[in-house]
């Protein structure tokens, strides 16, 4: 018998999808929106923000909730119920970027009878993201199938790494995740940037993304920045980085001198440790060096900042 699955994770919704398996969802967080198929599922989940708000504005009411020991998001446990999951798919990464676990397991507190797998993961650097696709795919009896994905996700990855390799000069790249206050992205990011054949600033492979102030990043003086916020797409990451690189101690540094600032659809690629995290690769190849790469992500995936180049 088919399971009946709800992601509540986009990135774990990507790889249901991957898997074959997107047939068999019966529910969906509210920030899962690819493939486009996946947008007639029912949706399991609600923020307790407005995320219309700025940037400041977002993180102002981020960390309120945080402190109150609450999360980002709420699950409709009413609906999860009537979706009857066979596997629920979660993580206990963050409680900014998704439903926590916490905050399922309130929701399953009043089940009676039968209770759902609860698959919960929490990648940090590569590695452990095409590990995780294994995992979620063990769930339905499909590892082959995880672990072929994987694969191939690694091979693509090392192709880009070799030539990014080979590259001469590598530029310092500072990647801003989230733009007032600005945060550095961690993670897996600085992975993609050094396969990229550059060098990330302020930050390591498999830390957590931190906050930073706008003398330390100035400080830092990297070559580049390119901007990719949570949750933004490329337009909107546009409109908030022109008013950031035009306060005295941004506009001062050495890379929006020289307009080598760009912005990316973080929501749709580098926030989510899913199978695209290897079209991000591919986007910052085709920033950092144009002349070696050429995947035509141009215009829909990435934009030069305030008429950089």
């Amino acid at each position: 018998m088919a399971p009946r699955i709800v992601s509540l994770l986009p990135s774990a919704t990507e790889v249901v999808t991957a898997l074959g398996m997107g047939e068999h969802l019966v529910g969906r967080s509210h920030e899962c929106d690819y493939p486009a198929e996946v947008v007639d599922v029912p949706v399991m989940t609600r923020p307790r923000i407005n995320p219309a708000k700025p940037s400041r504005g977002l993180h102002r009411q981020v960390s309120k909730l945080i402190t109150k020991a609450l999360s980002v998001f709420e699950v409709d446990a009413d609906a999860l119920k009537a979706a009857k999951p066979d596997i629920i798919l979660t993580q206990h990464q963050c409680t900014a970027c998704a439903v926590s676990e916490a905050d399922l397991n309130a929701a399953l507190a009043t089940w009676t009878g039968s209770q759902p797998v609860v698959v919960s993961v929490a990648p940090e650097t590569l590695d452990q993201v095409w590990r995780s696709f294994g995992t979620m795919a063990d769930a339905f009896d499909l590892r082959w199938a995880g672990n072929e994905l994987a694969e191939r996700a690694r091979e693509r990855v090392e192709i880009i790494a070799m030539r990014g390799a080979a590259l001469d000069p590598k530029p310092t790249i500072a990647c801003v995740e989230w733009i007032d206050p600005p945060m550095i992205a961690g993670n897996w990011v600085p992975e993609l940037v050094t396969a990229a054949g550059g060098v990330p600033v302020m930050a390591k492979k498999g830390q957590h993304s931190e906050f930073t102030t706008l003398s330390k990043l100035a400080k830092s003086d990297p070559d580049a920045m390119i901007f990719m916020p949570c949750g933004f797409d490329l337009a909107r990451t546009l409109e908030e980085a022109a008013p950031f690189i035009a306060r005295p101690t941004i506009a001062a540094m050495r890379a929006v001198r020289q307009k080598k600032l760009w912005a990316v659809d973080g929501n749709a690629y580098f926030n989510r440790p899913g199978p695209r995290l290897v079209t991000s690769l591919e986007i910052l190849a085709e920033i950092l060096n144009p002349g070696a790469f050429n995947f035509s992500r141009e215009g829909t995936a990435w934009a030069s900042v305030a008429g950089s180049s």
